[in-house]
């Protein structure tokens, strides 16, 4: 009898110590071909810099490419779902992308990490986007921060391009809100594709409006073409960005042309003028310098929106694994309050705070004022 309570005690134990330790399988899909590689590329090369172990559970990595195309994400986002049984999804890059897989994982019970730029995959909130959490600043933070110096230079009347897409049509319409609180008028607004090759009818309209300054809304390397038109028409006026032009090849591709724009983005971008104080400063530092060990070049802030994610996920699947075990509907569930209980988790692009009704989680900490100076990303200050 105690012989055969002995057997039972261990195989209890070694079920219990198998339970703790499943592999937890993560996917991720990212567009590292296609239009928006330049968002995509960083991602997936920050893809071997994610945790392997988040407390006792291995974790593992399946990743896709996309290839830009919006349908081509569902394809793989099922594929991960049905065929490898993932217990989260990091990615897509793209807002479109994005934006077209919410109803899948909302339908699969599987918590989606996005890396993307508009708020509209988890706002307004509602029983799909409860799946859905994002690694970006959310909108309103970063259009708070532009708006405020506007104010400060005195600007009245504001003309706005953006692409003719969620992350376009969200910052038209938060933008819009702010300016008028604000006593700014927005007196041209325009959209484009991603892909244009032109956008000179619609800087035209802008430039004719003869607006005090202008903000560009376009992610990754989309936000070029407006500027440097503008710029090419004699535009010489202030020019805004948002946090989506937040890479070096901005730099690289609007040289002299982009010189003295403002944005307000991660504090990745001006590391070295950050304060030793910010509790996102040595996860942040650490990040880039693995990145270039790795790729032997900076990272832009897409590529560590996607490490975040990998980090937000190393806190929360310990929680869910005390719950339930890895691979099953509960797990994924307790995954997924568990990422909503997110508390001042210090990542890269800030600090997350998830609740119910915020699934972005960042305060003033997730953003800094920049402006491009002799061809670099330099701190502004007014945050």
């Amino acid at each position: 009898m105690h012989f055969k309570q002995a057997v039972s005690t261990l195989l209890l134990s070694a079920a219990c110590l198998s339970f703790a330790q499943a592999d937890v399988k993560v996917g991720v899909i990212t567009s590292s071909t296609g239009p928006i590689a330049l968002v995509g590329l960083p991602q997936k090369n920050s893809i071997p810099l994610l945790p392997t172990q988040a407390g006792d559970q291995p974790v593992t990595y399946i990743a896709l490419d996309d290839g830009s195309d919006p349908t081509a994400t569902v394809k793989a986002l099922k594929k991960l779902i049905s065929e490898e049984n993932v217990d989260a999804i990091i990615g897509p890059s793209g807002s479109p992308n994005a934006m077209g897989v919410i109803q899948f994982v909302a339908e699969a019970g599987v918590p989606l990490l996005a890396p993307v730029g508009t708020a509209a995959v988890v706002l307004p909130m509602n029983e799909q986007k409860k799946w859905v959490f994002k690694t970006t600043q959310n909108d309103d933070l970063i259009a708070k921060a532009l708006v405020e110096d506007m104010g400060r230079r005195g600007v009245k009347t504001l003309g706005f391009i953006g692409t003719a897409d969620p992350y376009g049509e969200n910052w038209s319409k938060v933008m819009g809100a702010l300016a008028a609180e604000h006593g700014i008028k927005v007196v041209a607004t325009e959209r484009f594709q991603r892909q244009d090759t032109s956008v000179t009818g619609q800087s035209l309209k802008v430039l004719a409006a003869r607006p005090d300054a202008v903000l560009v809304a376009a992610p990754g390397s989309s936000a070029v073409l407006p500027q440097t038109t503008l710029f090419d028409q004699g535009y010489r006026g202030q020019m805004y960005q948002t946090h989506g032009a937040a890479l070096p090849d901005f730099l690289k591709l609007g040289g002299k042309k982009v010189e003295g724009t403002i944005l307000a983005a991660s504090l990745m971008l001006v590391l070295d003028e950050i304060p030793d104080s910010h509790p996102s400063k040595p996860v942040a530092s650490t990040y880039v310098s693995a990145y270039e060990k790795l790729n032997g070049s900076k990272p832009a802030t897409f590529g560590a929106n996607t490490y975040d994610a990998g980090l937000l996920l190393q806190k929360a699947i310990p929680v869910a694994a005390a719950k339930a075990q890895p691979g099953t509907p509960e797990f994924r569930a307790a995954l997924r309050d568990a990422l909503e209980a997110s508390h001042e988790v210090p990542a890269t692009q800030g600090v997350y705070t998830m609740t119910p009704e915020d699934h972005s989680g960042f305060d003033e900490r997730g953003r800094e004022l920049i402006q491009v100076k002799n061809g670099d990303w330099t701190l502004l200050g007014g945050n």
